[in-house]
Formats: structure tokens, C-alpha cells, sequence
């Protein structure tokens, strides 16, 4: 039976072509699924031949930490070089998404705190 090995749900096409071309590399039995035009299904890479789970599982968690590391280089070598956006460059470049999002925090903030004021 199939095992599911890999959610493509909010995975970037980049990344979801370096995990096939991995497991591909290394001649694991893969099949894909989509979620159809309702999205009742899985996005998701699944792993036909249960023997060979272990070691896409590690392959995985290996592709991921190196992923994760090859991130963070980048964020780090953005704020050195002055090319990560700041929070005003967000809003210059998305005044009403950060408005909103700003609206929404204060508006969980105040219904979190609602009934401990309503007490005093």
C-alpha cells in the first residue's frame, strides 16, 4: 500500500521539483496525486514501495535541513546587504494588506482582553 510522503499543498514549484528530482535520483518508486478542481484531494508525493520509506524519509529530513540552512544564508546575507524589506518598505509596497493585517491583530487583541476588562 502507498504511504504518503510529501504535501505539496503551499510548496513552492521550485521546491516541490528539487524533492522530485531527489527521490528520482535515488530511484524511489513515486507516484503524484492532485487535490482536483473542488481541492477534495491530496497534493502530495506518496511513496509506492513501503521498503523504501525509511530511506526517503531521510532523505527528506536531510533535503530539509540543508534547505533550511541554504534559507537562512540567504536572510542573513539580504540584512547585510540592505536587501531584506523592513516593515515600512512593506507597507510603502502593500499600504492596505498591512493596514488590514494591523486591524485584524488589534481586533484579536481587544476580543482576547474583552472579558477580563468586562470583570473590573
Amino acid at each position: 500500500m502507498a504511504h504518503l510522503l510529501f504535501r505539496l499543498r503551499h510548496v513552492t514549484d521550485e521546491e516541490a521539483m528539487e524533492v522530485r528530482q531527489l527521490l528520482d535520483a535515488h530511484g524511489m518508486d513515486i507516484y503524484e496525486t492532485q487535490a482536483g478542481f473542488f481541492r477534495l484531494g491530496v497534493d502530495a508525493i506518496w511513496l509506492r514501495d513501503k521498503r523504501q520509506l525509511e530511506d526517503a524519509q531521510a532523505l527528506l529530513a536531510e533535503y530539509q535541513t540543508e534547505r533550511q540552512t541554504r534559507a537562512r544564508q540567504e536572510h542573513h546575507d539580504a540584512l547585510a546587504r540592505g536587501d531584506a524589506p523592513t516593515l515600512w518598505q512593506r507597507f510603502t509596497a502593500h499600504p492596505v494588506q498591512v493596514t488590514l493585517v494591523g486591524v485584524a491583530i488589534v481586533m484579536l487583541i481587544a476580543l482576547t482582553l474583552l472579558p477580563f476588562l468586562a470583570l473590573g
